[in-house]
């Protein structure tokens, strides 16, 4: 491990740091002012207000939140808190489809961003959380204190740092090279305006088949767009809907024996099929999955877990992550219409020149398929597998010995208490890891309701060494 000479201007002082302010941080952020009412507690997020993070501060109409409003909260245990939040704001007023044909409500994104800011605001007005509007771009160990560099504001030191950075831009495919630098290529399709620029008749391929392809479809949907669209991806999976008629949790998978990949696999589709047999469908056992994951995750040996990362990854994803039906309705119609096509593929070439060409070879067929589209668009996901070298501020942490990525190359190591595991396997006392990039340690952690009870749970984390550091300090 590597400990810094102190700077000859020391930096300010706080207790507790959080780099990123999205969802994520907001929640820990919040946890903590509630369970440690006297630490101050500073979040370093460059947007203007906290809670939004890349998901939430969405301001495109097109795009839904991907689950039931009623199965959305800041507070773990109060499930319809967010529910209950946009019936007494009147918060759909404007947007009559919102509502579902079955009731259930999907409002807009930025509207769960502007629920979690509505709770966390005050705080900030009052001065429990201060926010320094800008980028953390190096952390370091001056002996017992981190200490936070950023691009626009003055260092900060702090006892205790909560990394909650969780979504990179995607990184493209390495056959996309060729087109890099050119307008033809959209390589990151959440971007803001990235999209703004093509022709309602344009033709475009997105390389992603996943819930960025189905935004990217709505959007240019909803801005009058026409033109054909082709979505590729290895296996041409789309992501599911929701079930007509929803139901409990269905299924236990948590045994006294760690499962092997192939067990567990059996274990639910043995699931599913009793299910059917009670006039249920898949659903009530992709959250039965769901919900036990972090019982039995930490317990797989670490071959199982890679094995399932690699070979059902992709199945999980299309089914854990569910399409909002407003979205899915633009995704069927274009499909009806022969605008959209689906296709399984693997991306071979791409060229610029003399017109953007692109080559796949057909899963099924083994064919070679050539497309020459207006652009390409990637949707491929978060960088997750190479976010500690592409985030500065976790390449610092990296290059101390403090951090390293996990085995899985989901994210970061860290262990079961949520603090970041150094090169030397060891905790990195003080130093914590929220949201998606636990995931490794942790398993499902995508999607909110989880990712909403590990930002509490790193939040008791914190203010268990908050209080050691704070008893040794007093004795």
């Amino acid at each position: 491990m590597t400990t810094a000479r102190h700077s000859a201007h020391p930096a300010a002082s706080t207790d507790i740091v959080i780099i990123g302010g999205g969802f994520t941080g907001a929640a820990v952020a919040l946890h903590v002012s509630r369970l440690v009412p006297d630490a101050q507690v500073t979040v370093i997020e460059p947007r203007p207000f906290l809670g939004g993070g890349l998901a939430y501060d969405d301001a495109d109409p097109a795009h839904r939140i991907n689950v039931p409003a009623s199965r959305m909260t800041l507070f773990p245990g109060d499930g319809d808190h967010f529910a209950r939040w946009i019936n007494a704001n009147d918060a759909i007023a404007r947007d009559p489809e919102a509502k579902a044909a079955d009731g259930n409500i999907y409002p807009r994104r930025q509207i769960f961003g502007q629920y979690a800011w509505s709770y966390v605001q005050p705080l900030v007005v009052s001065g429990r959380v201060r926010h320094i509007t800008a980028r953390a771009t190096s952390i370091s160990k001056h002996h017992s204190y981190w200490q936070i560099a950023t691009d626009s504001a003055p260092a900060i030191q702090a006892r205790i740092v909560v990394l909650a950075t969780s979504h990179p831009p995607p990184e493209p495919p390495a056959q996309l090279v060729p087109l890099t630098g050119t307008r033809q290529l959209i390589p990151d399709a959440l971007r803001l305006g990235a999209l703004a620029g093509i022709a309602p008749d344009a033709s475009v391929v997105i390389i992603g088949t996943g819930l960025t392809m189905a935004d990217v479809v709505a959007t240019l949907d909803a801005g009058g767009h026409r033109g054909q669209i082709t979505a590729l991806s290895r296996r041409g999976l789309r992501s599911r809907g929701h079930p007509a008629k929803p139901s409990e949790p269905f299924g236990l998978f948590v045994q006294p024996r760690p499962p092997t990949t192939v067990e567990l696999l059996r274990t639910v589709r043995a699931a599913i099929r009793r299910a059917e047999t009670e006039g249920l469908t898949w659903h009530c056992v992709l959250d039965a999955v769901r919900g036990q994951a972090q019982k039995f995750w930490p317990d797989l040996a670490l071959a199982e877990r890679s094995r399932i990362v690699r070979h059902l990854r992709p199945f999980w994803d299309v089914h854990r992550f569910r399409i909002a039906p407003q979205v899915e309705a633009v995704l069927d119609r274009r499909i009806a219409d022969g605008t959209l096509k689906i296709v399984a593929a693997s991306l071979k070439s791409a060229s610029a020149t003399p017109s953007l060409q692109l080559t796949a070879i057909s899963r099924r067929s083994g064919e070679t398929l050539t497309y020459f589209p207006d652009y390409v668009i990637v949707t491929t996901g978060p960088a997750h597998a190479s976010i500690v070298s592409t985030q500065p501020h976790l390449q610092s942490l990296a290059n101390g010995g403090w951090i390293t990525a996990d085995a899985l190359r989901l994210g970061i190591a860290c262990d079961m208490q949520c603090r970041a595991l150094g090169q030397d396997a060891k905790p990195s006392e003080g130093l914590f890891v929220a949201g998606p990039l636990a995931r490794a340690a942790f398993g499902e952690l995508m999607g909110l309701p989880q990712v909403s009870e590990h930002a509490l749970r790193v939040a008791e984390a914190v203010e268990g060494v908050f209080s050691g550091i704070r008893s040794r300090l007093t004795a």
